[in-house]
């Protein structure tokens, strides 16, 4: 009788084993990946559902510790101009240091890297850093240690690359949808700011045999915080003013639209100077409660007296030219607005015995520069005036437009500037 040799029989089971322990190791890595894939699958269906960045960091977390087997890892996001730990486990974020951030991870690149050890106390409880740009520019770091699947480590860093890439890109363009609506938003209130603020100012100013006004109106932004105005009466007489509010945009927008409905409410009841200044300061105040001011220069004029009283409320003095002489309106009292009662008040008054020109203007106008750094000074804007006072308030006003973009060049316009300018016949 025949026996075959022993080693043959048992070389063929070892074989077998082998084969079937390869069979196994590949299921199990199969398996364990078709459990990641349905993690991620998972995480971009919340990501299309638009779930929002504290539930996706959670979901993160989850897949880290549970699909991925990570036992310690440390996810930072940046919120505003700030980095925070937004998921961890198992670490110690005692030692955490936004700052060490930069310099560690500067020359890391995109995709995940073994960590040098001996850089930082937070760092060397990892293994493995990820870092996470958009451009040049970091979205998210994410560090990791204590991974239990051991055979196949780098494919585990490529499923979890892939996933933490998905979740702050989709946390990304949700900040920058975020912020485009919020952008969005805030343009259309511009626009409307500035639709309100064109309609607060006069669109007609008088002209008659008596004098006539024109200005000038250039809001550094769409929305500014000058002001003007005027009011004509049946008599003959007429009340103007022109204020610069502190503060640009929507607020200072609010505050003109007050300021204007105040102005318009008193002024038509003919009460003195005196009473108009003190109930707009009280106004003023009653709105800002003292953290925002008005400069006002509020003028009356007498057509049958040819007499111009005023109050200048901390405003930049307005030019009155008359017969070659050259007067600054200062006469007055201090802003409106900062004080819940003014603490003086004086009346200023002008009789005009013949033609003049009364330039009230904001400070915007002398503060333009040119590419020398020279100021649009008091002094050139009122050599300017007297070459040109016997002109119509219209041309006046076109001239020195010209004469100031000449002067300043390229150099941007720095505010608003307001002018209203009066001839008196």
């Amino acid at each position: 009788m025949y026996f075959a040799p022993r080693f043959c029989i048992m070389t063929d089971f070892d074989d077998m084993r082998n084969v079937l322990a390869r069979i196994q190791a590949l299921e199990n890595k199969i398996g364990r990946q078709v459990f990641q894939l349905k993690g991620l699958m998972s995480v971009t269906q919340a990501i299309n559902e638009n779930v929002g960045a504290v539930d996706l960091f959670e979901m993160l977390g989850r897949y880290l510790n549970f699909e991925m087997q990570i036992s310690r890892f440390s996810l930072l996001f940046k919120e505003g101009n700030e980095w925070k730990i937004v998921s961890t486990l198992g670490a110690n974020n005692s030692f955490f240091d936004s700052e060490i951030l930069s310099p560690i991870m500067a020359t890391h690149g995109t995709g995940t890297r073994k960590l040098q050890q001996g850089k930082h106390e937070f760092i060397d409880q990892f293994e493995y850093g990820l870092q996470v740009m958009h451009k040049n520019t970091p979205l998210a770091y994410l560090f990791m240690a204590g991974f239990k699947q051991t055979d196949d480590v780098v494919a585990q860093l490529d499923f979890v690359t892939a996933v933490t890439n998905v979740v702050a890109v989709a946390i990304e363009n949700k900040r920058m949808f975020k912020e485009q609506f919020n952008q969005r938003i805030f343009n259309r209130e511009v626009e409307l700011a500035a639709e309100i603020q064109k309609a607060l100012v006069p669109r007609r100013l008088p002209q008659c045999d008596a004098y006539e006004m024109s200005s000038i109106y250039k809001p550094h932004f769409a929305v500014g915080g000058d002001y003007y105005d005027v009011v004509e009466f049946s008599d003959g007489k007429v009340a103007f003013c022109i204020a610069d509010i502190t503060g640009k945009g929507v607020s200072a927008a609010l505050l003109m639209a007050n300021f204007q409905a105040t102005f318009h409410a008193l002024v038509p009841r003919r009460p003195t100077l005196e009473e108009i200044v003190n109930e707009m300061n009280a106004a003023v105040h009653r709105v800002t409660d003292g953290d925002r001011f008005i400069t006002l220069f509020l003028g009356k004029y007498d057509v049958d007296t040819r007499t111009l009283h005023y109050v200048n409320a901390g405003h930049t003095p307005p030019f009155l030219i008359m017969g070659g002489e050259v007067v600054r309106l200062k006469n007055g009292t201090t802003v409106l607005g900062w004080l819940p009662e003014l603490p003086f008040l004086e009346i200023g008054g002008v009789c005009l015995t013949g033609e003049a020109l009364l330039f009230t203007y904001t400070d915007g106008l002398t503060d333009v520069r040119n590419d020398k750094g020279e100021d649009f000074s008091d002094e050139i804007l009122l050599e300017f005036l007297k070459e040109h006072a016997h002109l119509p308030a219209k041309i006046i006003n076109e001239k020195l437009l010209l004469f100031v973009d000449r002067f300043k060049g390229d150099e941007p316009y720095p505010d608003d500037i307001t002018v209203l300018s009066c001839r008196v016949f």
